[in-house]
């Protein structure tokens, strides 16, 4: 199985307009973060965990043809918004795209994209099959995905399982039921915001902790922010088996 990290930056703390800091002016690729995304690729199945607004420049960088599956975390819009992309699949590969998401996450894609669902659609919209993530294991092709409660704050996310490899973005609270379920993961892949404390994210050291609780062979982190800096200087802070993920890293599980 393979894992690559489409994006592995947030809108949280990214500057837009004339920006001096060192993360925007580095030279060093890994530093270019576009919204996080992961794809998973075994055999001929590629599923893809979230489609922010990078959603299409992601799957034309990894050159992307196919594309078996969709599976949301949860609604905010750095993680749905590119979902109207999804059409292009719909043309090059003649069939609907399933997409899979907890009845929450469907109640936000229909306000967001309301004319998916309308019974007379125009010509062109995407075209998905709905399927819902209710708490029991689902399959998607050749990956068998399960599913683990966290919490974004207050808001409801759901982080992944699969074999041995794990996926945890947006939180800052794992409770124990998941931690339990979490036990013998080999790679785990969570959220680390920034070096100061955060309402809704694990920051540095708080996703440390959780690492060296779950006790992963190689940990990645991911949903970084330019105050967490660059690659290189993070990177040298942590212990030999946790690296920072980055946009086209590819890993094995």
């Amino acid at each position: 199985m393979e894992i690559v990290f489409l994006g592995t930056g947030t809108s949280q703390g990214v500057p837009i307009i004339a920006c001096p800091c060192s993360v925007c002016h580095s030279d060093d690729s890994r530093d270019k973060r576009l919204r996080t995304s992961i794809l998973i690729r075994k055999g001929a199945t590629n599923v893809v965990i979230d489609s922010g607004p990078d959603f299409r420049q992601q799957m034309l960088r990894e050159n992307v043809g196919h594309l078996t599956g969709l599976v949301f975390t949860h609604e905010h819009k750095d993680h749905i918004a590119g979902m109207d992309d999804i059409r292009a699949y719909n043309y090059v590969n003649q069939s609907k795209v399933d997409v899979y998401a907890t009845n929450r996450v469907q109640d936000s894609l229909r306000r967001e994209f309301p004319y998916v669902f309308e019974d007379l659609k125009y010509p062109g919209v995407p075209e998905i099959n709905l399927h819902t993530i209710d708490g029991e294991p689902f399959q998607v092709g050749e990956l068998v995905l399960h599913p683990l409660e966290v919490l974004h704050y207050r808001l409801p996310v759901t982080a992944f399982r699969i074999d041995d490899f794990s996926y945890v973005t947006d939180a800052n609270h794992i409770p124990e039921s998941t931690f339990e379920k979490l036990k013998g993961t080999e790679v785990l892949v969570i959220n680390a915001l920034r070096f100061e404390k955060h309402i809704s994210h694990f920051n540095f050291d708080e996703a440390l902790e959780v690492i060296d609780r779950v006790a992963p062979t190689k940990a990645y982190l991911t949903h970084i922010s330019h105050q967490l800096g660059k690659t290189a200087n993070v990177d040298a802070m942590l212990p030999d088996h946790v690296k920072c993920a980055y946009d086209g890293l590819s890993i094995q599980v």
